[in-house]
C-alpha cells in the first residue's frame, strides 16, 4: 500500500510567480497605443508601465518622484517603446492638466488610463488625525477623480480608450479596521466607476475598478506592514494568515490584469469591479491589535 501522506504536514507557501505579465498576451498587442500610468515609479504601476512597453505601446508614467520614473522610462525605451516622465501630483489639479497638456504634445493621444497613484498608512480609526484622514481621502478619491475628469475629455472625442481605477479589496463590504480612511476613499472610487460607466461607455471608453490583494512591493513592505513593526522576515512568517492561497500576489499578476482590461478580450467590460485577491477576502483578516485597543 502506497504511503499516504501526513494530514499534519502542510507543503511550504507557493512562491509569487516572478514572471513578465507580458508574457500571456501576443506580442505588439497594443502596437501604436500610449498608455498613461499614475504612481508609475514603483511596485503595480512600475510593472503595468514596462508590460505595455514590452506589448508595443508608448508609455507616460507620473508620481511624485522624478528619479524612479526616470529609471522606468530607461526601461521602456530599452524595449523599444517611447516613453514620457511626468512628475505630478494628482491632488493638484494644475499638475493634472499639465500631465494632460503633456502627454498629449508628445504623443497626439492616450488610450489606456491606468490610475494606480494612491497610498495609506496603517492605523487604528482613534489614531487618524483630521489631516491624515483628509490626506488619504483627497489623494485617493479626489486624485482619481482629477484624472478621470481632465482625461475623459479627450478620450471620448477619440471614441476609444479604457480607464482602469486601482483600488483594494478593503473598498468593500468588508472593510478594514486598520484602513478606515482608504477603504472609505477607495470606496468613492468604486462608485465613481460604476457611476461613469454608462456615459463613458455609450462613447466608446470602458471604466472599471481593479481590487488587488495583499502584494509583495516594496512600496507594501515599507509603508504598510514595516509600520507595524514586520520585517520582511517576519512578515514572511505570516504569509498564512493572508488567504487561503497561502502567499502575496504580485505586481506582475496584477499588471496582467489591468493589461487584459484594457486589451480586446476586455472590451465588454464596463463598470466592473474586478477583485483579483486569491480569495483573501473569504478568510479571516490579520489582527494586529488587542482586545479594548482604542
Amino acid at each position: 500500500m502506497a504511503d499516504q501522506p501526513d494530514p499534519t504536514t502542510r507543503p511550504a507557501p507557493i512562491t509569487p510567480p516572478i514572471t513578465d505579465a507580458a508574457t500571456v498576451f501576443a506580442p505588439g498587442l497594443f502596437n501604436g497605443r500610449v498608455a498613461l500610468v499614475t504612481g508609475g515609479g514603483t511596485g503595480i504601476g512600475r510593472a503595468t508601465a514596462v508590460a505595455f512597453a514590452t506589448l508595443g505601446a508608448d508609455v507616460v508614467v507620473a508620481g511624485r518622484r522624478s528619479e524612479p520614473l526616470d529609471e522606468v522610462v530607461a526601461e521602456v525605451v530599452s524595449l523599444g517603446a517611447a516613453g514620457l516622465a511626468v512628475p505630478t501630483n494628482i491632488r493638484n489639479v494644475d499638475e493634472v492638466e499639465a500631465l494632460r497638456a503633456a502627454a498629449y504634445d508628445r504623443f497626439g493621444t492616450v488610450d489606456y488610463l491606468i490610475n494606480n497613484a494612491g497610498g495609506q498608512f496603517p492605523a487604528l480609526p482613534s489614531q487618524i488625525s483630521d489631516n491624515g484622514w483628509r490626506s488619504v481621502v483627497d489623494l485617493n478619491l479626489n486624485g482619481t477623480w482629477n484624472m478621470v475628469n481632465r482625461f475623459m475629455e479627450p478620450m471620448v472625442a477619440a471614441g476609444y480608450g479604457s480607464i482602469v481605477n486601482v483600488v483594494h479589496i478593503f473598498s468593500f463590504n468588508r472593510g478594514s479596521p486598520w484602513f478606515v480612511h482608504s477603504g472609505a476613499a477607495r470606496a468613492g472610487v468604486v462608485n465613481l466607476t460604476h457611476s461613469m460607466a454608462p456615459y463613458l461607455g455609450y462613447h466608446g471608453v470602458t471604466i472599471n475598478a481593479l481590487a488587488p490583494g495583499t502584494i509583495g512591493t516594496d512600496g507594501f513592505q515599507e509603508n504598510e506592514v514595516g509600520q507595524l513593526g514586520y520585517d520582511a522576515e517576519a512578515w514572511a512568517a505570516q504569509t498564512e494568515r493572508i488567504g487561503p492561497m497561502r502567499r502575496m500576489g504580485s505586481a506582475a499578476e496584477v499588471a496582467a490584469t489591468i493589461l487584459f482590461l484594457c486589451s480586446p478580450g476586455g472590451r465588454f467590460i464596463n463598470g466592473a469591479a474586478l477583485v483579483a485577491d486569491g480569495s483573501e477576502m473569504q478568510s479571516n483578516w490579520p489582527r494586529f491589535f488587542d482586545r479594548g485597543d482604542l
